[in-house]
């Protein structure tokens, strides 16, 4: 199979899908453009659960021929700040790492918004719909919604990086508060902790609590950073560290900060 037939294929199984479910018809583009839109899409606003053996076959075969597509991003391809800190501009879901960071949502089960542009969606959509099942497993006997400041770990699945730290970062409504500021530097702790229990060798933080979640971008910036310094100093961990922006803003930021 070529990749635009595994598409189609996967595409022909969510809209049978989609059909049971809403018993509502959904027609195929006619455009090979637009099938991965579409694919996303329903891929996005499905409920946790396992599709076919075959379908899920395909579906892994796909995203791991499109992670290769899109190219895959190695440590050594990154700009080292300081001894154990790397900065690097782009898509995360590149990354060969240990880990990623996911700034998630307080139900940790993805962004449910067709094609919608966070990181959550991002994530969850080159993942595979693997993720969302095991974060339902995994939320199932927890008291939810989710702490802010916590951590949580998941396999990657298709993603070049092994595994997933989800974390809840704090929404600012108005002036940041000393509260909201210990919850992030705890998101970026918790995270730290958590990868080096279980001995990963290197993390990938995205810019939690920014964006949609309305914290500062250089307030944002500055607690990471400080955070992940402290605990490097406190703990002499070994771990390699990545920060990983995508706006051209937040580059700018973590460029003067990390000098």
């Amino acid at each position: 199979m070529t990749q635009q037939e595994r598409l189609r294929y996967l595409l022909e199984g969510l809209v049978a899908e989609y059909k049971k479910i809403n018993n509502e018809h959904l027609e195929i583009p006619v455009s090979e453009e637009e099938h991965f839109t579409l694919f996303r899409a329903l891929c996005n606003i499905r409920p946790a659960g396992a599709m076919p053996a075959e379908w899920m076959k395909i579906q892994d075969e796909y995203l791991n021929i499109l992670a290769y597509e899109k190219g895959i991003v190695m440590i050594n391809d990154m700009e080292e700040r300081e001894s154990q800190i790397y900065l690097w501009q782009g898509d995360i879901t590149r990354l060969v790492v240990d880990a990623i960071v996911n700034a998630a949502n307080n139900q940790l089960l993805g962004c449910f918004s067709p094609n919608h542009k966070c990181i959550d969606n991002e994530i969850h959509t080159f993942a595979g719909i693997e993720l969302r099942m095991e974060c339902a497993r995994m939320t199932e006997y927890m008291e939810m919604p989710e702490k802010t400041g916590v951590a949580r770990m998941t396999y990657g699945y298709n993603l070049p990086a092994k595994h997933v730290l989800h974390t809840v970062g704090p929404i600012i409504y108005e002036e940041v508060t000393d509260k909201e500021r210990n919850e992030l530097a705890s998101c970026y702790r918790s995270c730290l902790e958590l990868a080096n229990a279980y001995n990963l060798h290197s993390i990938a933080f995205c810019c939690i609590s920014t964006g949609e979640f309305r914290f500062p971008n250089e307030e944002a910036a500055q607690i990471a950073i400080d955070t992940v310094r402290t605990y490097l100093n406190e703990t002499n961990s070994k771990i390699q560290v990545i920060f990983n922006v995508f706006k051209d803003i937040d580059y700018d930021i973590y460029n003067k900060l990390l000098g």
